[in-house]
């Protein structure tokens, strides 16, 4: 699977670390809402968005949307812009 990093470009997926699904409001500040966040997904099949570290490249965060059905990309983004 190759990710188009908006500041390297298209990489291998096995420079980014997939950190679960992107929410607004996502970072919980208690420790078991945070587990139930990151560990309790609803897994749908179709479109998602997840939070991606690009830590061999950049370092920046990146919000990927991807069909979890096939792994197709459909779009990437700065974390931050996309929130």
């Amino acid at each position: 699977m190759r990710i188009a990093c908006p500041y390297c470009g298209e990489r291998d997926a096995h420079e980014f670390t997939v950190r679960g699904e992107a929410r607004a409001g996502t970072l919980e500040s208690d420790p078991g809402r945070e587990f139930a966040r990151v560990y309790e997904r609803a897994n749908p099949a179709g479109p998602t968005r997840e939070f991606w570290y690009h830590g061999a490249g950049c370092r920046s965060w990146l919000v990927v949307e991807r069909d979890t059905r096939s792994h197709a990309i459909l779009s990437v983004a700065y974390a931050k812009a996309s929130q």
